[in-house]
């Protein structure tokens, strides 16, 4: 069992509104403490948490960075050896199964191979089958190493309750990416990621990363999950704190705990994305 539940409900709209206009979705950050190399326990860990969440109600679902294989690499031969291609890789093909059987919504950190070349992606999946996958635009400090910049640009995908688009962990700092992650209408930014500590920019109240995702969702009129890891891999520190933010610039739930898997999760009505842009 996860060892706690960070749960808070979206605030009212201040404006006129009627229940047509409500498409209200319960969603989560599965945080968790991948560990490197072991793609096994990792999707056990995660399956763990998918099924956990479901019992919660939870529709959306958002994963850490790479959390079917770890991140401190080696080498790119070690990471190039954990690689899968997706939607047809052992990892997809567990989590697509649990979307089929739970009918949920996954969105999921995982280390991608097209023929020689490896990418730092999310897979989006549902009951429905791959709905499609983002690969990481700005890499981070070694990722440069083992890793090539995402092709795919930045798509919005539509699901039943709304329109979701994705970022990988650097990406939130670079304005540009939610930016036109917003101006192509999504309502929600998942957004996998594996923070670490950002000397001397930390700030000993919160995480320096939770202000930014609260900033990105205030600046876009849009909701952010951010999936962390926690833990210690190969020296570098992870910081856990996953949190929801709402279109308003608030916490929704989280940030959660920095040693400790969990599910932060809140139940919001998606359209008060769109209330946003009144003016």
């Amino acid at each position: 069992m996860s060892k706690k539940f960070h749960q808070q409900s979206v605030p009212e709209y201040p404006g006129k509104r009627n229940k047509g206009s409500e498409s209200l979705v319960k969603v989560a950050a599965l945080q968790m403490e991948p560990r490197i190399g072991d793609k096994e326990h990792n999707v056990l860990e995660s399956v763990r948490l998918i099924d956990e969440a479901m019992q919660k109600g939870i529709k959306l679902m958002v994963l850490p960075e790479l959390c079917n294989t770890g991140y401190m690499f080696n080498s790119r031969e070690e990471a190039f050896a954990l690689s899968e291609a997706v939607p047809d890789g052992p990892t997809s093909v567990e989590w697509l199964q649990h979307c089929k059987k739970n009918d949920v919504y996954i969105v999921a950190g995982i280390t991608e191979r097209v023929n020689n070349r490896l990418y730092d992606s999310v897979v989006i999946l549902g009951p429905e089958g791959h709905i499609g996958t983002y690969r990481k635009i700005h890499l981070w400090n070694e990722e440069k190493l083992w890793f090539e910049p995402g092709n795919l640009g930045l798509p919005v995908f539509d699901l039943p309750f709304g329109r979701i688009g994705c970022r990988i962990c650097y990406d939130v700092w670079f304005p540009e990416t939610s930016r036109i992650l917003a101006a192509q209408g999504a309502d929600i930014i998942c957004d996998s990621t594996n923070w670490v500590v950002a000397e001397p920019l930390q700030s000993k109240k919160k995480i320096t990363a939770v202000y930014s995702a609260q900033q990105n969702s205030l600046f876009n009129s849009c909701f952010s999950i951010c999936s962390d890891r926690t833990g210690l891999e190969r020296g570098q520190a992870f910081i856990g704190s996953s949190v929801i933010t709402g279109p308003s610039g608030d916490v929704l739930a989280g940030p959660g705990s920095t040693d400790e898997s969990e599910i932060v999760f809140a139940e919001i009505n998606v359209m008060e994305a769109r209330y946003r842009h009144w003016s």
